[in-house]
């Protein structure tokens, strides 16, 4: 698949689902707010939430880096940056449609990467994550989150998991590695996935 064409399947999937994005999904802020706490950020950092969707994760990340801090919210679907307006998330951190295959910050720029739900939509990962790893100082966080497991989240989708999953351990160790960063701890429960990993050198 073409970058252009993952963009056209990513903007026919997310569009129409932005509207009411949040009600199907009510009760996550709590899962957010955890892995937020859990990135090692501190009062004044700079963080991206890249593929922000509605924003959920903005308020739990500006409560980490406080009012001092910079928080940013990228994503593709500009349905989706409405919405994160509309609930009134741009108050907790910049929006900006922004491909994070491409992103708009200079090297270095930031101190920890969060995305959430991200990693099964990007056009090319190894290429996409080092594009991340690109924009965080050495030694920064990228967290993949996900506030359901993967077994979970297969059996809500009605498919089974295999060990090539992008979010299987052993692949994306390799993955991560490949593309700059170093897993640094994994955790695949029902309830939550979070996949935690440090910038190199």
């Amino acid at each position: 698949m073409t970058d252009d064409q993952t963009h056209t399947h990513v903007l026919d999937f997310f569009t129409p689902r932005a509207a009411d994005w949040d009600s199907r999904f009510p009760d996550d802020g709590p899962a957010y707010a955890a892995a937020a706490g859990l990135l090692g950020l501190r009062p004044g950092d700079a963080v991206l939430d890249a593929g922000c969707g509605t924003g959920r994760a903005l308020p739990a990340l500006r409560a980490v880096v406080g009012p001092g801090g910079t928080v940013l919210g990228a994503d593709l679907t500009p349905a989706m940056l409405e919405a994160a307006v509309r609930a009134g998330r741009g108050a907790d951190g910049a929006l900006l449609r922004a491909d994070v295959a491409r992103l708009p910050l200079r090297d270095g720029a930031l101190d920890a990467v969060f995305g959430a739900g991200l990693i099964s939509h990007l056009a090319r990962p190894e290429a996409d994550l080092a594009e991340l790893a690109r924009v965080v100082r050495p030694g920064g966080v990228l967290a993949l989150f996900h506030p359901i497991g993967r077994a979970a989240l297969a059996a809500r989708q009605g498919r089974t998991i295999t060990d090539g999953d992008l979010r299987a351990e052993p692949r994306l160790r390799e993955l991560l590695a490949a593309a700059g960063w170093r897993l640094e701890s994994y955790t695949d429960e029902d309830d939550r996935f979070l996949a935690l990993a440090v910038k190199q050198g």
